[in-house]
């Protein structure tokens, strides 16, 4: 599929590299728009999952009295997915900053469940029909409510690997999380599909209205429902009238009615990759050179972070769009089956290392 692993050597690496070689997901599929990356992209917004999943929600209080949800896929079949065996993996699955649960993410949960492993989606405070009970949103890169719901699923399911998953602007949450938290993080390894890495230019920058428009409408939906709790804290006139992404986004954590801040000093706090070297949890980024919502390679993707770092890898092919990867099919995403190779040949590669250095499994 003309794909390129962008990386540090390593004996990983290395393993890397024959695994996916190896894979048949890498072959990708014929497509019948391969240079349409915005028709891609208006496929992968809209495209429902086959076949509709069935979800139980698991609502998580948080130490301020915050909520979030966590979905646990079960799939079409009635088994309880959230009581899957002692050692399953569970797949933690991060959707996009807005909230926005896609039928990609949705399918590769699906193909998670069928693999083996426990998925679980989850939805930050406010998102996804989680209810809002503290005016407190959480920001792009803030990952304090990420590290509860990790520590509650680690405690949940203490024998099994914990990994994750993000699609699209949910990357920044996961990439913040994994070099905050660095070797606390309690995952195993994890991957972002079609990641935003740096989120001040993306959101300056602005998207194509094909995927910004219906992501800010689905955004004011769900504040709507509580512009009373929010009335204290932030306009939320202007709020709801937010005209982009970036206006939405400098309203509700910026210019609050409390606390306000400058653009600036938020993007200190919130940049995905501020503490990516103290990362130490093996990641995947597959990227598209044609994503027309992270924007040019040559800005948007830090290529001398995978040449420097030994955690993380860049898979990157010429064509793809923006979390689409499309191809004819079952599955009609070969990425969904990248990273479950991926993942199944990290655990593949830890067990030969346990073995050849004779290490007892961690508890």
């Amino acid at each position: 599929g003309h794909c390129r692993l962008l990386c540090k050597p390593s004996a990983l690496a290395q393993h890397l590299v024959r695994s996916l070689g190896r894979s048949a997901a890498l072959r990708g599929g014929r497509w019948p728009w391969p240079r349409w990356p915005r028709l891609q992209m208006l496929w992968q917004l809209v495209q429902p999952p086959e076949p509709e999943p069935v979800v139980t929600r698991e609502l998580l209080q948080l130490p301020d009295a915050g909520l979030v949800a966590l979905d646990w896929l079960v799939g079409p079949w009635g088994a309880a997915g959230g009581s899957g065996g002692i050692s399953s993996p569970v797949l933690l699955l991060i959707p996009n900053a807005a909230g926005k649960v896609t039928g990609g993410l949705l399918q590769l949960g699906m193909r998670a469940l069928e693999r083996g492993f426990i998925p679980v989606i989850f939805n930050r405070r406010g998102h996804n029909g989680c209810p809002l009970t503290t005016p407190r949103l959480q920001s792009f890169g803030d990952p304090g409510d990420l590290r509860e719901a990790v520590t509650y699923l680690r405690c949940r399911h203490p024998c099994a690997s914990l990994l994750a998953v993000s699609e699209g602007s949910g990357s920044g949450l996961l990439l913040a999380y994994l070099g905050e938290s660095g070797s606390s993080s309690r995952l195993t390894a994890a991957a972002c599909l079609s990641p935003v890495f740096r989120g001040r230019d993306w959101f300056e920058a602005g998207m194509p209205w094909l995927y910004e428009w219906p992501l800010l409408l689905h955004l004011k939906q769900g504040l709507s429902r509580y512009t009373g709790a929010l009335a204290d804290v932030v306009d939320t006139d202007r709020l709801l009238g937010s005209r982009s992404l970036r206006e939405l986004e400098e309203t509700l954590f910026c210019r609050t009615r409390s606390r306000p801040s400058s653009w600036e000093s938020y993007w200190e706090r919130n940049e995905p990759l501020r503490d990516a070297d103290e990362a130490a949890v093996p990641v995947l980024c597959l990227c598209s050179a044609d994503d027309p919502v992270r924007g040019p390679p040559a800005q948007s993707l830090p290529r001398e972070l995978f040449r420097s770092s030994p955690f993380f890898f860049l898979l990157l092919t010429p064509h793809g769009g923006h979390c689409s990867f499309p191809r004819r099919g079952p599955g009609r995403c070969w990425a969904h089956e990248a990273v479950l190779e991926y993942f199944r040949a990290m655990a593949e590669f830890l067990r030969t290392e346990e073995r050849r250095k004779g290490l007892p499994r961690p508890r």
